[in-house]
């Protein structure tokens, strides 16, 4: 009996584990995978007006910014809702879903209240450089980031199989989108002409990535100097080449076409991002990373982050009206849609799902807006901060009371306050009465009692959302429209950071895999991008969001 009883619970147990590596061979078989895009490509384009869909539109290919538009869903009315409006905070808001006052990137760089000292977005001295000699350049991370990315939670959701890889010229740019556990991030070093990233990421570049650099490409680019890519006489939609509101090329004696170039290689390779070829160089290595890291390649989800950041340093040299930006947007497009086509190729038209949006827009010159009867102005900020410690240091007997108004905020001097045991409550009030006299100021606001501000609520939204006790100034300088901080009204080129609609209403465009075709006209904000992404992916939405789904454009 004992026997046959033996026998018996051999064949049951032979016959579970049959039925189990049929069930798992099944499974295989079957590839029974969750619904994903095989890839996710984020894009932003750095200072990137939402206007320039439009402005442009005529002269874009089909392949571009058009085939997104025809294709995909645009949020027509996307806004920026927070103050200030600047790239880290951008990058950091469009990942995360999430505010300053949350995810703790305040600015592109930030005074620590406590201590007064300066903060950069992606600093970290515990790190080093990777791919370049530079001391400086490669000492970066994400760990100024105080919450998770939708790229963390992807990673997180598959158990860390999924390929998370960020590309930018800037750093930040790059560091902040590929959140705490990206594969890699890599950023473009100006000195050496090298894509480089970090030893927080890895203790040497990838043989593909050294590959690359040693093509020497932005040598290449630059030798071709720059010129319109059509007749100039076709730009209508911008002023005439030769205006006083446009900055010049080092060593140029005017701002006009041709760019040579190829005569100022002597400068360095950081001439490349203030060109629309730093742009055809990102997509060109976005392109080498697909190919070389496999990505999108099988069911695992990968993520490519990719900030396309040299329309900001043209944006900041020409303004938006300029020759230059109007051909960068038309090059730009052109390469959009070459990456696009390689990707319907690579990867498989349908089977990737890609956004773009941008991290801040950009206010028109105020010389320019004068000049056609448009009123506007600039605040001149580093003047007015010295009139204001002048004016403290008479009423308190201290001097250097106020450190800065970095990000349109009043950073005090804590040191000096505790030291000598003012009452910064006194102190905060002279202030706010000092900026309320000052010309092109609309509004001064105690940030922490902002809730109870006499002014739009639109404005204490924003305010609020910004501040974050550690790392921003207690009082908010908000500006007549069309005003920004700078030297001159006859200043060139073009700012952003205030809450002008010309500085926050972006871009928010979707296409491709779980995308329904169409636009909206109902108000989002760029909170929202980040839960749109996590839904379709069927993700846990990162740890500080606040942003809500666009529902109209998930299939």
């Amino acid at each position: 009996m004992r026997i046959k009883f033996l026998f018996f619970t051999f064949l049951v147990l032979a016959t579970i584990s049959t039925n189990a590596q049929q069930s798992k061979a099944q499974i295989q078989a079957k590839n029974t995978y969750l619904p994903r895009p095989k890839l996710v490509v984020g894009l932003m384009v750095d200072q990137m007006r939402w206007d320039y869909l439009y402005r442009f539109y005529e002269r874009y290919g089909n392949g571009g910014f058009k085939r997104m538009l025809n294709e995909g869903f645009s949020c027509e009315n996307a806004y920026i809702n927070y103050v200030p409006s600047v790239t880290g905070i951008g990058h950091a808001t469009v990942y995360t879903g999430s505010v300053p006052a949350i995810h703790g990137i305040t600015g592109n760089d930030w005074i620590i209240q406590a201590t007064g000292q300066n903060m950069y977005c992606s600093a970290d001295s515990t790190v080093s450089t990777v791919g370049s000699s530079s001391v400086s350049a490669g000492k970066m991370s994400p760990k100024n980031l105080l919450v998770t990315s939708m790229t963390d939670e992807l990673r997180l959701a598959t158990n860390f199989r999924s390929k998370v890889i960020a590309i930018a010229s800037k750093d930040r740019g790059s560091i902040i989108p590929g959140g705490h556990s990206a594969n890699a991030a890599y950023w473009y070093d100006g000195g050496s002409g090298n894509w480089i990233t970090s030893t927080y990421y890895m203790k040497q570049l990838p043989a593909w990535l050294t590959k690359f650099n040693e093509q020497k490409y932005p040598e290449k680019y630059l030798k071709q100097d720059w010129n319109t890519l059509y007749p100039i006489e076709t730009y209508l939609q911008s002023t005439k080449d030769d205006v006083p509101y446009e900055g010049k090329f080092p060593g140029m004696s005017t701002s006009t076409f041709p760019v040579k170039t190829s005569e100022m290689l002597s400068r360095g390779m950081g001439l490349l991002t203030s060109t629309p070829y730093g742009s055809s160089l990102t997509l060109d290595l976005a392109k080498a990373a697909v190919e070389n890291e496999a990505m999108g390649a099988d069911a695992i989800t990968d993520f490519l982050a990719i900030s396309v950041s040299s329309p900001d340093y043209i944006g900041h040299q020409f303004g938006p009206n300029s020759v230059e930006v109007e051909d960068t947007y038309l090059r730009l497009d052109r390469d959009l849609a070459t990456f696009f086509s390689y990707l319907d190729t690579k990867v498989g038209k349908g089977n990737y799902t890609v956004f773009l949006t941008a991290d801040h827009a950009a206010q028109h010159n105020a010389g320019f807006l004068n000049d056609n009867k448009i009123s506007a102005g600039v605040f001149p900020s580093s003047s007015i901060l010295k009139e204001l410690n002048k004016q403290l240091e008479a009423e308190f007997k201290i001097k250097n009371i106020a450190l800065s108004f970095s990000n349109y905020a009043v950073s005090f001097n804590y040191a000096v306050i505790n030291a000598n045991k003012l009452n910064e409550e006194t102190i905060k009030k002279s202030t706010m009465e000092f900026l309320k006299k000052q010309e092109g100021v609309a509004f001064v606001v105690d940030i922490p009692n902002a809730q109870n501000a006499t002014i739009p609520e639109v404005y204490k939204e924003k305010i609020i959302n910004g501040y974050h006790p550690d790392r921003s100034g207690v009082i908010q300088i908000v500006l007549e429209p069309a005003w920004y901080s700078g030297s001159s009204p006859r200043s060139t080129g073009a700012t952003h950071g205030t809450m002008n609609p010309a500085d926050v209403h972006i871009p928010m465009v979707f296409m491709g895999w779980g995308i329904k075709q169409g636009k909206s006209n109902n108000s989002y904000n760029m909170t929202d991008i980040a839960p749109t992404i996590s839904g379709i992916l069927r993700i846990q939405e990162p740890n500080g969001n606040i942003g809500k789904a666009v529902n109209e454009a998930i299939k």
